[in-house]
């Protein structure tokens, strides 16, 4: 765009639409005015809100979502996503190989494995509706030594998308794990990470034969094949008991 300064006449750069959409959303996010999880505007809302096309919105709502700020849910809409920072892990490994690695013992307890209504959070996460059927899940898992001693070193609660993984309900999770068995049926092509240190709550300070408000890592792990996203996690783990690491190499 150009404008005339007395006798000089000037360039000014304008950003182009996408840009301004994606500006004009992290501005709402970083305000306050969109909190974590608030619905965004849809395309066509944002495609008439700038005078552009349906494709210029959502070239910028994808973007977004790539980044990691939002999160769009088919049939759903668009929305803010958590604010928790993420972390990227270098793999994704079984917990039962982990625990094979280090010439330890690996025996698991299934506690868990039901139908439930999907809440509008666990309905996000999916890319599912909410109400919708969902497959739920809770594993502890024990690791014993090479000198007979076993202790609980993490507790897996996972919620299962039963349209791409209908047979799920029918597993023993206490032979197989959730991990082995989806990476079978639906093949892992992506993974966020959601890492934090969490206090131990009641429930988790019993299943983990821990104290009270112990402190805990705590991985929230979102896993999609080419069909779409499998299941959500949350591995639960006492702080003392459990490391994460990789090796990189360049």
């Amino acid at each position: 765009m150009y404008i005339q300064v007395n006798d000089l006449v000037c360039m000014v750069m304008v950003a182009p639409k996408f840009i301004q959409i994606k500006q004009y959303i992290c501005q709402q996010i970083e305000s306050g005015k969109w909190q974590q999880h608030s619905k965004v505007p849809s395309e066509n809302e944002l495609a008439e809100q700038f005078s552009v096309s349906r494709m210029t919105a959502r070239r910028a709502l994808q973007e977004l979502t790539e980044q990691g700020v939002l999160v769009r849910t088919q049939g759903a809409g668009t929305f803010v996503a958590t604010f928790k920072s993420q972390s990227s892990l270098l793999e994704i490994r079984n917990i039962a190989d982990e625990i094979s690695a280090r010439n330890h013992i690996h025996h698991a307890k299934q506690i868990t494995l039901s139908v439930l209504q999907a809440s509008e959070e666990i309905a996000i996460l999916l890319n599912i509706n909410k109400g919708d059927k969902v497959f739920y899940a809770e594993v502890l898992h024990y690791e014993t030594t090479q000198l007979g001693i076993s202790e609980a070193i993490q507790l897996e609660q996972r919620y299962v998308n039963p349209k791409l993984v209908p047979e799920y309900l029918q597993q023993d999770l206490s032979v197989i794990t959730s991990h082995e068995y989806l990476s079978s049926k639906a093949p892992l092509t992506e993974a966020t990470h959601e890492i934090e240190a969490v206090a131990a709550s009641p429930k988790i300070a019993k299943l983990l034969a821990i104290f009270l408000q112990q402190p805990c890592l705590q991985i929230k792990r979102r896993t999609w094949s080419s069909k779409g996203v499998v299941s959500f996690a949350i591995l639960t783990s006492p702080g003392d008991k459990y490391r994460l690491g990789g090796h990189l190499t360049f």
